[in-house]
């Protein structure tokens, strides 16, 4: 932890000072999100596009953004002292919106130990950090056993903790969606919490149970499996759900915000795979959006405008789509999001006997869909028209043995990934 050693150790003393009298406990008073306005950030979110939304309940900090009763670590005691949780939620119904919350508390027991160590170099050799002093143990946690260090704590009284508080923000909130940051945490104790949260939902609902869990761990039915920074290579037969970011998962300047266009992309290869996606929007630590990011955020509501229908109630058709050889060459790593899609990407969705194909790219040649080839099985035997979405621009087709070819397009729209409906006759 010597600062000549850790970049973040050397920023924090060079700014803030030494953690043994200024730690986490004294970050946490410093943010204020003066301009963070929840109603005005929820219409801008709706208009690109959104069908939910998300809030943070609580980091790897067991600081809460809710109006908690646990303890005093929270967003109405100190920072912005607002029920962060609550105002999300009222924005999102407002807009008619679904609401959820994420929580990643489940791994701060073990990351914050390290507030109790000490520097082992240097003039500040062998003095705790603030987190062993007994006054913060509320925030910092009590000390656990030399071997727990994984992610998720083995410290049976700390998750007993973490199911009181996700509990608390259950029951206080009851969001459509629960997040969390792990596999489902804690065996038995997190079946509880998920059953508890199921459970009084379907009080409230006759019975029937209208929530959404999901976390990082496969299904099988049981919740919808969440992939961080990342999307599956093929269709799904149950729901699942990619959550990424337009830039770093925090704010810092010179960050690289992900464009419009790649956005969209992610957006209907998972939706062609059966997947919804959750997509971080970066806000400043005032609570307001930099203006290319309000760029991003707009060019993909024109785009879902235009391009809705092939997204919003679709399903997923009998192959997800056709692949690139450039796209099937590239193999991306953990949290490697340059799929590289071209215009020779192409996904599918279908709504009420309809057939939506979107090209990943822009084309600049005739379209082939492969998968439409006059002699393909399990396809219907004639097409009945091929219309580009957000265009009334006469589309002249053929279909052949190769696939349907759609020609090259005389007008492109200003986006990139070209969507088309493609209807069917009816078999008489």
């Amino acid at each position: 932890m010597y600062q000549e050693k850790n970049p973040a150790y050397k920023y924090h003393v060079e700014h803030y000072g030494h953690p043994s009298v200024f730690g986490y406990k004294d970050i946490i008073p410093l943010w204020k999100a003066e301009r963070w306005d929840p109603d005005k950030l929820m219409e801008l979110y709706k208009k690109a596009g959104a069908k939910y939304f998300v809030s943070m309940g609580t980091h790897h900090d067991n600081f809460f953004l809710w109006d908690s009763k646990i303890h005093k670590w929270n967003a109405v005691n100190m920072g912005p002292k607002k029920d962060v949780v609550g105002l999300w939620q009222q924005a999102a119904k407002k807009q008619g919106l679904k609401f959820g919350v994420s929580e990643h508390l489940g791994a701060s027991y073990t990351w914050f130990q390290v507030a109790r160590q000490s520097d082992t170099e240097g003039p500040k050799a062998g003095v705790p950090y603030d987190g062993a002093n007994p006054v913060w143990q509320d925030l910092y946690h009590a000390a656990t056993t030399p071997d727990d260090k994984a992610w998720l704590t083995t410290n049976l009284v700390f998750q007993v903790e973490w199911f009181k508080s996700i509990q608390e923000l259950i029951d206080n909130y009851h969001p459509d969606l629960l997040y969390s940051d792990s596999k489902m945490p804690f065996e038995d104790i997190g079946r509880s919490l998920v059953a508890h949260y199921y459970n009084q939902d379907a009080t409230r609902n006759n019975g029937v149970p209208a929530v959404v869990y999901t976390c990082k761990e496969a299904s099988g039915g049981k919740w919808v499996e969440d992939v961080e920074r990342g999307v599956k290579s093929s269709g799904s037969q149950v729901p699942w759900q990619t959550d990424t970011s337009i830039g770093d998962w925090y704010y810092r300047t010179g960050q690289k915000y992900k464009t419009a266009n790649e956005v969209i992309q992610m957006l209907v290869d998972i939706v062609s795979k059966n997947g919804n996606l959750l997509i971080n929007v970066v806000q400043t630590p005032e609570g307001d959006l930099e203006p290319d990011m309000l760029k991003i955020l707009n060019e993909i509501g024109v785009w879902t405008a235009a391009n809705g229908e092939g997204i919003y109630g679709t399903r997923p058709w009998k192959t997800f789509g056709e692949v690139s050889p450039e796209t099937a060459a590239f193999k991306p790593g953990r949290f490697d999001e340059n799929y590289k899609y071209n215009a020779k990407d192409i996904r599918f969705t279908t709504r009420d006997g309809a057939l939506y194909a979107f090209c990943l790219g822009t084309p600049d040649a005739d379209v082939v869909i492969k998968s439409l080839a006059a002699n393909a099985v399990d396809v219907p035997a004639q097409v009945a028209s091929v219309k580009m979405l957000g265009s009334d621009q006469k589309i002249k087709w053929s279909r052949n043995e190769n696939g349907l070819v759609i020609k090259k397009l005389s007008k492109l729209p200003a986006w990139q990934v070209i969507g088309f409906k493609i209807e069917f006759k009816a078999n008489k």
